[in-house]
């Protein structure tokens, strides 16, 4: 159905709010069809902003990311204010409650500048980018400016002696580093020929520093952001304040990182530092971790990702449907996976990891635990990593452990454990986006259950059933040429 179509048929069902929206301030949250917020935005006349949403020409003159926000609008829920000043501070708070998707992809999508510092470097240099990847790198910002940040970078260069994006250091046969040609200005009083070692000490000092600026920049846009809003410029404020949040993101992730990633400590310690703390008879070269991830008890999916030698090995994770019951338990789901994981192991006559990790508490690990007993398997070393305060719990009767929050084998954990929360909730994120577009096919009259369900048998999702012609579609149990020439023309419009 075309965009417009849909959207007067989906303005048509909510006639009756749509009719009553109020000419005041306020602030507005767009929903899906499952009551997830999608969009969080403020309006200083509700009646206008929201009814734009649901008009025919929205949809067809918008970005290709608005118009897929508006194509998954079902809903909507309303929060009046007094002011358009009590307006931009209630989305604020809410964006950051809620964390919409729409919302953060707006504030990415602007691409403010960040620094780059990639520590998997011997000589790790300090960069401008406009990406953030998944990775061991540390970023500092973003910055909505980039002329004071490269005089940043600058005076970085000349007061601690580190490296930028455009150094081509040399490594002598001593194994020290000439960092430039000749001693530049720049460097003048640092040493220019030193051994990694002692330049990442001077990362470390660079790094603390650029961390006290983000700080005083932060300052400085919450100053700016309550200047506009008492000018009424309410756009700039809220420009302002989509900077605030992604620089105070970034500040807490910087913590997480340090608490997560230790900077000169080698895995090879980290591993030795687990195996004396976990009683281990040698470091845990191979180690494997499971989580279970839901949305109030639906999408219930469980990962399990394996770490060698300290880093990930990517071609041994595993994603698992629950498939013994239907619900919410994360305890029976730990169970069942714990279970097909190892159960297929000994099968196949593979080794047991020397660790096992569950991502929980007491209940988790005495079901991962009973998976074992069940199997009649002796487990291999088994611990649990409860995320409240990091405590390791035992599936015997030894107390439960806390290592220091600088412990380089309890970062090793958590990195591992981490990995494992975000592997789960990819492919549960992955499982929520399928369903939301195979719900394209709810509007297409004389589509039940069996002949929904034979379309799916067929060609597995939505997005290879577009692909399809009229013939490969009639190919499929109940489709006619007529019905399936209407499905193609209702899946092309």
């Amino acid at each position: 159905m075309p965009a417009g179509g849909r959207h007067n048929d989906l303005r048509n069902s909510l006639a009756d709010k749509l009719q009553a929206l109020p000419e005041r301030p306020g602030v507005y949250l767009m929903k899906d069809r499952l009551g997830r917020i999608l969009y969080v935005g403020k309006a200083k006349n509700l009646r206008k902003r929201v009814s734009s949403y649901f008009m025919p020409s929205r949809a067809f003159s918008s970005t290709p990311k608005i118009r897929a926000l508006i194509e998954l609008i079902s809903d909507f829920e309303l929060l009046e204010v007094n002011s358009e000043p009590e307006a931009l501070l209630l989305e604020g708070r809410l964006i950051k409650q809620y964390k919409p998707k729409y919302n953060t992809d707006f504030i990415d999508d602007k691409r403010f500048p960040l620094v780059r510092v990639d520590l998997g470097e011997v000589l790790p240099r300090f960069r401008i980018t406009r990406l953030r990847k998944d990775d061991r790198s540390r970023y500092f910002g973003p910055y909505p400016h980039s002329g004071p940040l490269r005089r940043t970078l600058s005076q970085l260069r000349q007061k601690f002696g580190v490296l930028l994006g455009d150094a081509t250091p040399q490594r002598l046969e001593d194994g020290r580093w000439q960092l430039y040609d000749d001693v530049r200005a720049e460097i003048y009083g640092h040493e220019n020929v030193v051994t990694p070692e002692d330049y990442r000490g001077r990362v470390e000092q660079a790094c603390t520093f650029l961390e006290g600026k983000s700080r005083e920049w932060l300052e400085g846009l919450r100053s700016e952001m309550a200047k506009a809003a008492a000018k009424h410029e309410f756009e700039r404020a809220a420009e302002l304040r989509d900077a605030v949040f992604a620089l105070e993101t970034t500040i807490e992730r910087t913590r997480k990182f340090e608490r997560h990633h230790p900077v000169v400590v080698t895995d090879e310690a980290a591993m030795a530092e687990i195996a004396g703390a976990l009683g281990l008879r040698h470091p845990p070269r191979t180690m494997e971790c499971f989580d279970i991830s839901h949305i109030s008890g639906t999408f219930v999916v469980a990962s399990m990702v394996r770490f060698e030698d300290g880093r990930p090995d990517k071609k041994e994770y595993r994603r698992f449907r629950i498939q013994s019951f239907i619900g919410n338990d994360d305890f029976r789901a730990m169970e069942e996976v714990v279970g097909r994981r190892y159960s297929r192991l000994a099968g196949e006559g593979k080794a047991m990891p020397e660790l096992v990790v569950i991502d929980g508490g007491r209940g988790q690990i005495g079901a991962a635990l009973k998976a074992f007993v069940a199997l009649g398997l002796e487990p291999p070393a088994l611990v649990g990593l409860a995320k409240k305060h990091e405590t390791i719990i035992f599936p015997d009767e030894r107390a439960p452990l806390n290592l220091p929050p600088s412990s380089p084998g309890l970062r090793l954990l958590q990195r591992l454990r981490d990995e494992a929360h975000r592997f789960a909730n990819t492919y549960n994120a992955d499982l929520r986006s399928k369903k939301i577009r195979e719900s394209v096919l709810d509007d297409f009259p004389g589509l039940g259950e069996v002949r929904r369900g034979a379309l799916m048998a067929r060609f597995g999702d939505i997005d290879r059933l577009r692909a399809a012609g009229v013939e490969q579609i009639r190919e499929v149990d109940g489709f006619g040429d007529v019905l399936a020439r209407e499905l193609h023309a209702y899946l092309h419009p």
